[in-house]
């Protein structure tokens, strides 16, 4: 697995917790029957949907991952001394940690450093703990690690249990953009309600540029990111015995440059029904749309309000070369 973003367990990720029962068969009836109709995106990735993500990853478009690795990979000692920060010991928890790609960085040079600290990273994905366990302690020699596999809040809940080191929480790849703007905040609100005063959150976010960029990003011309959204209704073939006619639905991407909502919508191309489960049929007008996923994009000044609403200090930001993207240091008050 490579460059995987991690999904958002219980982030409500669309914004919509009525149907956040993390049961597929049920938020898809849910939302499909819901007016207007949405998917959650956490329901992307599967194993279709992890290796398309990457080829989004990879193709000339998609900026973010690219941004954020150069972050990490050219600003490594920066970041490393302001988490390091007075030198006492610290658990380094990475919410989402995917392949650990980009925090691989920081772990090489915390340990040349000789830093007092233990990682610990966090994924809903048990695949994901499992490659990690088995991969960094070879790649890295000398790694504290411990994987926890679980959803967000309740893994924090117990990294707070294994010591009362001080923490510091990385969120990375934007995913905080993957929520509308409140229910960001208040997932930073609840992030932050996990910490004690004086632990940190990094925290990775896209940021408003030329809006041809961004839509560019989630509209490649070579398709990806429509075989990307369209692969959900597939899945839903798959494992829920449904119907969808893939070729009748259109990949529909938006961009808002004034609020910063980038947005991705399926539409029926024709008057269809769709049966799921031999149990439930879902009627879809012409040009009726499917909500997919919300990438939200911030101001700097955007992020830093949005720290203080969390009850965090703003401290630092580190940027790529072309302020596309950063990874803002926020320090619990």
């Amino acid at each position: 697995m490579k460059n995987i973003e991690p999904t958002l367990a219980k982030a409500e990720v669309n914004g919509l917790s009525n149907c956040r029962t993390g049961l597929f068969y049920e938020d898809v009836i849910c939302g499909l029957s819901s007016a207007p109709k949405f998917l959650s995106s956490m329901y992307f990735y599967d194993a279709n949907g992890d290796k398309l993500f990457q080829e989004l990853m990879n193709c000339e478009e998609y900026y973010p991952t690219n941004c954020e690795l150069e972050i990490f990979s050219e600003k490594t000692a920066e970041i490393c001394n302001a988490i390091i920060g007075a030198g006492d010991a610290f658990e380094l928890i990475e919410l989402g940690a995917g392949d650990a790609t980009k925090s691989a960085y920081l772990l090489k040079y915390l340990l040349e450093q000789g830093a007092d600290f233990s990682y610990l990273p966090i994924d809903i994905s048990s695949n994901v703990i499992s490659y990690l366990n088995i991969t960094l302690p070879v790649t890295l020699p000398g790694l504290q690690m411990t994987g926890l596999n679980g959803e967000y809040f309740d893994m924090l809940t117990k990294a707070a249990s294994i010591s009362n080191k001080r923490k510091v929480v990385m969120f990375l790849g934007s995913n905080v953009g993957n929520m509308p703007v409140d229910v960001a905040e208040k997932f930073c609100q609840d992030v932050r309600n996990h910490l004690s005063p004086g632990d940190m959150l990094l925290i990775g976010v896209d940021l408003k540029k030329n809006p041809k960029t961004v839509l560019a990003a989630y509209n490649d011309k070579e398709g990806i990111t429509k075989r990307f959204n369209l692969n959900l209704l597939e899945r839903i073939n798959r494992e829920l015995n449904a119907n969808f006619d893939i070729n009748q639905f259109e990949h529909y991407p938006t961009y808002d440059p004034e609020t910063g909502a980038c947005k991705s919508y399926l539409v029926s191309l024709i008057d269809q029904d769709v049966r799921i489960n031999g149990m439930e049929t879902i009627h879809f007008e012409k040009d009726e749309y499917i909500f997919m996923e919300i990438s939200q994009k911030f101001t700097v000044e955007q992020v830093n309000q949005m720290a203080v609403k969390a009850s965090f200090k703003p401290v630092g930001h580190f940027f790529d070369s072309k302020h596309w993207f950063t990874d803002a240091i926020w320090v619990a008050e």
